[in-house]
């Protein structure tokens, strides 16, 4: 039921620290934007400036058009659900959803109606006589939201719901946020997390956040398929993407890389008769490595360290050359007797990312697009 528009945010502390700097975003009426990035990035600030918790030291944010720099919290249509709950021990599942109700001084048939809507919403019915203490870790997170719901807010913050939860319980969670946003489509919602599955299942886009300002938005496969930079490409992703330094040797629509121990990658990321020779990393997803039949180009060849089987995947992690992460093999199924073997890896010509001075050779400036884009 909002739109909210930030023009150039930032956030400084004592007038010295700076935490944000340059945050433009549109967030559309009914998007699920979740914020993602490393620990410290300012992902849980920039929400609670949304909120009107912190105050913002630079720029605009607009709800609906109105500037809301300098409006209360209480005013800005905003409800919050936190990490911590922060459910009043002492009172009933329906006392602490209709707390903020009677202090708006609603009449008790709109606040019994609203509790007993959002308790139906969200599988609270059988709970709202009970106390916090004597519910689950979900089921608390769960009555959260529901005092989030019962006010009808323009805008719904979630700074890291899940993470108090066990992996069980997340993945429960998880699916249930994920249906209440089909209840109410209209609504738009502002996710924390550093989950990386959450922010790739429940999102509309996500915005990656780092050094200080926004290093990427778009959709969850956007940026999964097409990361701007070395660094989106490998925090979206678990595990990592794997990063090898390579030389252009060939440009065109397809272009061929020659990396160590005579590797060789092609990429369908097309290159200009400019970026012969050019110093690029080779990136390759590991969950897009396969290994290599006798005969086959090979972009990787290397001794497998350890192995992890999973049951529904092996990953293969190989020995690190001095100064680089190791590379790692995410193969279907399970391959737990290969350790110690050296193994060629391979990949298809639309799985190979390219990027030069840490930026995707995909997004440089006057990069042709592929001919099948």
């Amino acid at each position: 039921m909002a739109t909210l528009k930030l023009t150039d945010v930032g956030k400084t502390y004592g007038g010295t620290v700076e935490v944000l700097k340059h945050i433009n975003l549109d967030i559309k009426e009914g998007e699920l934007i979740v914020f993602v990035g490393p620990s410290g990035c300012g992902k849980s600030t920039l929400l609670r400036m949304i909120a009107g918790l912190e105050k913002i030291s630079a720029g605009t944010l607009e709800i609906d058009g109105d500037v809301v720099n300098d409006v209360p919290p209480a005013q800005r249509g905003i409800a919050m659900v936190f990490q911590s709950y922060a459910l009043y021990p002492h009172m009933t599942v329906r006392e602490n959803m209709s707390f903020a109700l009677k202090i708006a001084k609603q009449s008790k048939d709109e606040i019994d109606a609203a509790v007993d809507r959002a308790a139906k919403m969200l599988q609270l019915e059988d709970y709202l006589d009970r106390l916090p203490k004597a519910l689950s870790g979900g089921q608390r997170q769960r009555v959260a939201i529901g005092r989030s719901i019962v006010r009808d807010p323009k805008v719904y913050l979630f700074d890291e719901p899940l993470s108090n939860l066990d992996a069980a319980l997340r993945v429960a969670t998880r699916i249930e946020i994920a249906q209440l946003k089909e209840k109410m489509p209209e609504r738009t919602m502002i996710y924390v997390t550093h989950d990386q599955v959450e922010a790739m299942t429940l999102a509309t886009r996500i915005v990656v956040l780092a050094n200080k300002g926004v290093a990427q938005v778009g959709t969850p496969l956007e940026l999964y398929e097409r990361p701007n930079s070395e660094f989106v490409a490998q925090f979206i992703g678990s595990p990592s993407m794997n990063l090898l330094k390579g030389e252009v040797v060939s440009t065109g629509a397809q272009t061929r890389v020659h990396l160590g121990n005579d590797g060789v990658a092609f990429s369908d990321y097309p290159t200009t008769e400019a970026d012969q020779g050019l110093q690029v990393k080779v990136g390759v997803r590991p969950e897009d490595c396969r290994i290599a039949k006798d005969g086959d180009f090979y972009f990787y060849e290397g001794k497998v360290d350890i192995t992890e089987a999973l049951g529904e995947v092996t990953l293969l992690y190989f020995e690190a050359e001095m100064g680089q992460d190791p590379v790692i093999a995410k193969l279907p199924g399970v391959h737990s007797n290969m350790r110690g073997q050296t193994v060629r890896l391979t990949t298809e010509s639309d799985k190979v990312h390219l990027f030069a001075d840490g930026v995707s050779l995909h997004y440089r400036e006057g990069t042709p697009e592929p001919e099948n884009a």
